[in-house]
Order: structure tokens, then C-alpha cells, then sequence
């Protein structure tokens, strides 16, 4: 049986995604967002406070804030508006989720440039084979409208391509939501790669082949991407540098 996760956990787990990011040249210096559900508080989530870099972020300095990105937590802290405009809309929309992952990385942006996006040109994209959405640009202001149509793209899947913007993962919790990210980023570097060596000649396997391999790769869902990797990931960062914990 699982443990209950406490807002302890959470905020400990959601401070390591930071600090793992971080390490991997993922942050856009103080923009995009690692956001999580508050355990026992619906449509409450904690989010970055504006301003701090990645390699910043310690559990203690996360904000709670509501769907609505209103600050619940007393502090005051600034939050970027555009955090609650993507994060809030999908935590209001998908409430059994407990993470959403927003990134501006070089490989994920240059992917949502592509016309046919993510293709299933390696094992990593094989993960994600039927399981990304796409959601198409509409400029830097997400109002109520657009809200409704990106969590309608994302519907049950586990990740968003915004379109000449940069990928979106979802989590039952922040391991998996990290973890897949992991794998669209890994999956996005080597397909780049190849198209670049090649003129954009990539071998794709069959959508059968595809679907084989993503079956094989989830199993019976009783085992979650981040399940075994996370703990590894969180003694390095305990090796290198505790303070996230903090």
C-alpha cells in the first residue's frame, strides 16, 4: 500500500525537480514552473515564488497559491502570472494529478517548432507514443478561453506540445511528472541530433511496433515512471547538496 503523502513530501519532492532541472540546464533563468497539488487542500497547489532561479528553490520557499493564483499561504510572495494561468488551469482540470512540469528547453522549444513533432524514432519517444497532445501558440497572454482549450488538447494524456513554445508533462506525482519529462527531453535531443546529421532523414518505426513498445514500457501501471528512479536522483542531490530539503 502506498503511504499518504504529506505536504512535507511534496514540498521536498517538488524543491529536488528544481534542483534536478537545474543541474540539467533546463531553467529559462527565472521563468517557466514545477508546480504540485497540496495533500488534503483541493485546487491548491505550491508553485516557485517569481524571481528565483532554479538552483534557488528549497521546500520551505515554495508558494502555495489556488487555481485562481491567489497566494493562500499568508506570505505575499510574487508569483509569475503565467504559472497560474498554464499550471492552475490544468490542476483545476486534472485534479488526480499532483504535478505539472513547464519547461523552455532548447531541444523541447526546437521540437515544437517541427510540424510533425515528436516521432517514434528512439525508445525514449516510444514512451510517449499516442500520450502527447498538442496545443497550438496563441501568444504570451493565456486567458480563460485559451485555458479551456489547452486542457482540452491535454484531455488524459501525459503531456502537451505548446507549438513554437515548449513541452508540458503531467504526474500522479513529481517523480513520474519529472521523469516523463525526462524521457521528452531525452527523446526530443536525439531525434534533433539525428535529423541534423541527416538532413532530416530519421528512421521511424510502424505505429504498431510504436505501440508495442509503449505497452511493454507501462506494463499494468502498477509500477510508475519515477518509482526507482527517483529515490537515485535525490541521494545525488543529497551527496552534492542537501539544502533543497531545507
Amino acid at each position: 500500500m502506498t503511504p499518504t503523502r504529506t505536504e512535507t513530501d511534496v514540498r521536498i519532492d517538488l524543491a529536488a525537480a528544481y534542483r534536478l532541472a537545474a543541474q540539467r540546464g533546463w531553467d529559462d533563468t527565472v521563468y517557466t514552473h514545477v508546480s504540485a497539488g497540496v495533500p488534503g487542500e483541493p485546487g491548491v497547489y505550491l508553485i516557485n515564488p517569481f524571481g528565483a532561479r532554479f538552483d534557488e528553490i528549497t521546500a520551505s520557499a515554495l508558494v502555495k497559491v489556488n487555481t485562481r493564483g491567489e497566494v493562500v499561504d499568508g506570505s505575499g510572495r510574487r508569483v509569475n502570472p503565467s504559472g497560474f494561468a498554464i499550471h492552475g488551469a490544468v490542476h483545476a482540470a486534472r485534479p488526480e494529478l499532483e504535478c505539472v512540469v513547464h519547461l523552455h528547453t532548447t531541444a523541447g522549444v526546437a521540437l515544437s517548432m517541427l510540424p510533425a513533432g515528436l516521432q517514434a524514432t528512439s525508445q525514449w519517444a516510444m514512451r510517449l507514443h499516442g500520450r502527447l497532445g498538442r496545443h497550438a501558440y496563441e501568444g504570451l497572454a493565456f486567458g480563460a478561453a485559451e485555458q479551456a482549450r489547452l486542457v482540452a488538447n491535454l484531455g488524459a494524456l501525459d503531456g502537451l506540445i505548446l507549438e513554437n513554445h515548449g513541452p508540458l508533462t503531467v504526474g500522479r506525482t513529481v517523480a513520474e511528472a519529472w521523469m516523463v519529462m525526462y524521457l521528452l527531453e531525452r527523446a526530443a535531443q536525439a531525434q534533433l541530433a539525428a535529423m541534423a546529421a541527416t538532413g532530416g532523414r530519421v528512421r521511424v518505426v510502424s505505429d504498431e511496433l510504436a505501440a508495442l513498445t509503449y505497452r511493454q514500457w507501462v506494463g499494468d501501471g502498477a509500477e510508475r515512471d519515477g518509482d526507482v528512479e527517483w529515490p537515485a536522483l535525490l541521494r545525488g542531490l543529497d551527496r552534492t547538496d542537501p539544502s533543497y530539503r531545507d
